[in-house]
Order: structure tokens, then sequence, then C-alpha cells
């Protein structure tokens, strides 16, 4: 079932790669898209006429009818009402590229049984759905386009759970343009997604409500082989039923790999809710924004992957809480942390080794991971790690080292900066008033403070070295000797 979603909606896109581009909009060309888009899906679905194409004017109106998909779905596996066929209009432009226009809505409701045979039942509900892009042929993918979705309503329910989520507004851009390297695209996305709310509950446990004024996106790739990525689309969907593959096959499969190789030279994704509001039973808490950074940048065989998450103004009211320990919860914190020098050259270099003729063990697909980090080490970089609050802000940075195949050799070497330490010294002091077993680290801190050295801003530092044998110094002093090997 989801195989068959899948391939028909990609062949809703791939379709219009080769239609004719005639000026004259008439029956011969709407079959001709037509019969590019059976052409790319299996046979039976084909027949079904899951697709149809009529003249409209100055364009081709396109309607999938999905509901078409499941006529030999078993309905006490999978059952749905309300899906109507959905619409868009193509356009073809003198310059080869077309105008795809699209204004729907979706109400829809259902059930279906999971492997474990368990019912869910679903709702799903767009008010309006309307896009305007252009699609180029020769990608087989949109080289801009603008996107907005209202009134979005999601719901899940089995018989010990339920989710319900909804959406106020979507707005999504997409825009293009031709990366430095010829034959390749960069492509960028940003949008907002407003008014979002999710409820969660299930049998005995209190709901939680999660809100958030708006959720903002951004993102970028480069450097995208946009054309050798169609064509290992269409093979794929050429060869789905070819199970292992033919070694005439595996040779177009592999000439069509080192094509598209590498496969971007950068990506960056951000995504931040905003006035972001967790309510529960238990308490609630939130923050004016919390944040989630991902990139993937450098040379393919010098590779980083980088994430950063943050939150600013983070509030707690819970009463599991007690009002003395209320100051030691945090205000802000960003962590940032990546794995540097990934070789995805190697990986690729061992990956075209594999064979694909034959059913893998996994061997092949191992090895080819383990050549993304060179002689099996795998190195973590945090150029920042930092909490906040009323009583304490600290900063960590470093670096740990160690390997792929084991968990005993590693080392580290971080830095460990504390302003105003005296003052969260003493707010410990004052909760061990209360409670005596926090003396003992009260006594640890203060034994902490010994080694550290006064930064040029008043910062308390201590620099941390782990070495492989298990010997760990502070500033240059040594407080624990190596571990005893057997």
């Amino acid at each position: 079932m989801r195989y068959r979603l899948m391939t028909a909606t990609s062949a809703l896109v791939l379709g219009l790669m080769t239609a004719a581009h005639a000026a004259e909009i008439n029956q011969d060309g709407a079959n001709a898209i037509r019969d590019n888009l059976n052409k790319l899906l299996p046979e039976d679905i084909a027949r079904s006429g899951v697709v149809a194409v009529n003249p409209a004017g100055a364009r081709y109106e396109i309607v999938y009818d999905l509901a078409k998909l499941l006529s030999n779905i078993d309905p006490a596996d999978f059952a749905i009402s309300g899906l109507k066929p959905i619409s868009m209009f193509a356009t073809p432009q003198d310059n080869g590229l077309w105008n795809v226009e699209g204004d729907n809505n979706l109400n829809v409701s259902g059930h279906f049984k999971g492997p474990d045979q368990k019912r869910t039942d679903f709702a799903y509900s767009i008010a309006s759905l309307v896009y305007t892009a252009i699609f180029d042929p020769a990608i087989s993918y949109f080289r801009s386009g603008d996107f907005r979705a209202k009134d979005i309503k999601i719901t899940s329910a089995t018989d010990t759970d339920q989710v319900n989520a909804s959406l106020g507004d979507i707005q999504y851009k997409l825009t293009s343009a031709d990366s430095a390297s010829p034959g390749r695209t960069d492509f960028a996305a940003n949008g907002t997604m407003t008014a979002f709310a999710q409820q969660v509950s299930g049998r005995g446990v209190p709901p939680i409500q999660i809100n958030a004024n708006s959720i903002d996106f951004d993102g970028k790739v480069n450097n995208v082989p946009a054309r050798q990525l169609k064509d290992i689309g269409v093979f794929i969907l050429d060869h789905a039923e070819e199970k292992p593959l033919s070694k005439e096959s595996e040779d177009k499969l592999k000439g069509l790999l080192r094509d598209a190789f590498p496969l971007i030279s950068s990506l960056e994704e951000t995504i931040t809710f905003n006035n972001l509001a967790v309510i529960s039973a238990g308490g609630s808490g939130g923050a004016k924004s919390v944040g989630y950074h991902f990139a993937v940048d450098g040379p393919s065989n010098a590779t980083r992957l980088g994430v950063a998450i943050n939150a600013a103004d983070v509030t707690f009211d819970s009463p599991a809480i007690p009002a003395a320990y209320s100051a030691f919860l945090p205000q802000a914190v960003d962590v940032q942390f990546g794995i540097p020098d990934m070789d995805f050259a190697a990986f690729g270099d061992e990956f075209m080794k594999m064979d694909f003729t034959k059913v893998s063990s996994g061997e092949s697909g191992q090895r080819a991971a383990e050549k993304l980090f060179r002689d099996g080490a795998l190195v973590v970089d945090f150029p920042r790690i930092s909490a906040r609050s009323g009583v304490y802000d600290i900063d960590i940075s470093g670096t740990m080292k160690g390997r792929i195949d084991s968990n005993k050799d590693y080392s580290l070497q971080a830095s460990i900066l504390a302003r105003d330490y005296d003052k969260t010294i003493a707010a410990v002091q004052q909760l061990a008033k209360e409670n005596p077993e926090l003396n003992q680290a009260s006594f640890g801190m203060l034994m902490v403070k010994g080694f550290a050295k006064t930064d040029p801003d008043g910062r308390q530092r201590w620099d941390v070295t782990v070495s492989p044998d298990g010997s760990v110094t502070v500033n240059g002093q040594i407080v624990k000797g190596p571990d005893k090997r057997q």
C-alpha cells in the first residue's frame, strides 16, 4: 500500500518529464501526459484509471483519484472515507518549464491496522491548500513555488491513546539557482506555521498540551545533482520488482551513482518554536523560543555534521519542584555539538564495491560505513554547551575522541568556565540548610574551586584532560593517575 502511494505520487510529478510542449492545448497532448504518467505506474494501478488528464483552456487539468488505489485493500485492514480526487493544472511555457497550480481541500477519516493488528482511527482535514510553482521536466522537480495551507487538523486514536493536532496556517516558499558547479542546483526554502497545538492523552495518563504561537523554518542545500537524482529515481521506479539486480542493471545503477556523487556540498536547516508552552496536570513550562539547527558542510573527504539546540527565557511551574530548588532550573540553554572530518568520498568508493546482484548480508554496508571515520577514529566536538539560571552561568567546550569499534579507548579535552562561581556555592550552601545531604556537594564544589584559574573577565576556568590511559589532569595538575591495565 505505501509503495503504491509513493509510486503513484512520484509518477504525478515525473509524468511531465517527457510530455510534449505544444503551443496548442488539445486532447492529444492530454493523452500524451496521461500515458506518460501511466508508464510510471504499476500496470494494475494504471488500468484502474487513477490518473485522468483533460484540456482546460490554455492548460491541462490533471486529476488524481487516490481512492482508486484502495479498491483491492481489505476494508477490515484499511478504510477511508471522504477522499476526493485531487486536481492540479499544468501550463507548458515557451522555455520548456511548466507552471503548476492547485487549489484543493481535504477532509477524510478512516482506520487501519498496524503490524500488531491494533486498530487506529484517524481523521485529517485541510480547509485550503493553494499553490503555484514552476516545474522543470529536466530535473523532475520544482524550480520555485509558493505553497499555502489553512486550518489543518489531525486526529489519531487507538483504544489506549489519542493525539489531536492543529495548525492555523502554513506558508512555504521554494527558490532555486544554478550552482557554481556546472549542471548542479542550489535549493532554498523557508516558511512559517502558526497556531500550533497538540494534545496527547492515554489511558490512565493525564493529557499533555503543547502549544506554539508560530514555528519558523528555513533551509538550503547546495550543489544538488538534480538531473542525476531524477535519473536514479526513474531507474528505481523501473526496477522496483527486480530483486536482486541483474549485472546489466547493476552497471547502469553504479554509473548513475558515479555521476551523482557527491550528492551535496552543504546542507543547512533551522527550525524555531516561538512562545512554546507545555501544559499538564503535573505542571507547566515553556520558552520564548526553542531552536534547532542542523548543518552538513565541507569537502566530501572532510565533512562536518553539526547540531545545535537552544532555548531562551525558559520557565517552569510545577508542584513537583520545591520552591527552594526553583532558582537552579535553567533559564537559557545552548547545546552545540558535531562530528567533523567524515570521509564521504571514501564511503562512496567502498559503497560502489558492493555487489548489487546479490542479497546483501550487511557486511558490505558496514565496511562502507566504517570508511566514514578515518582508521575507525570517531571525533565529537562541542563548541558550546551552556546553561544559565539565577545562581549559575556555565559554559563548556571541547573535543572527545574515541573509536567506533571500542568504548574503552577514548580521550577528552574540555574547558569549563563559570561566572560568579562563589554565588553558586553560596546557593548550594543555603539549600543544604534544608537538605543536609547537599553539604557533601558544597564541600566538593569548594575543592573544585581550588583547582580553578581566573580568566581576565573574572570567570573561573578549568581545563580538563582525560587521556586514553585513564589519567585526568585539571589545569595541568594530576588529579587521577592511569588506570591499572590487566
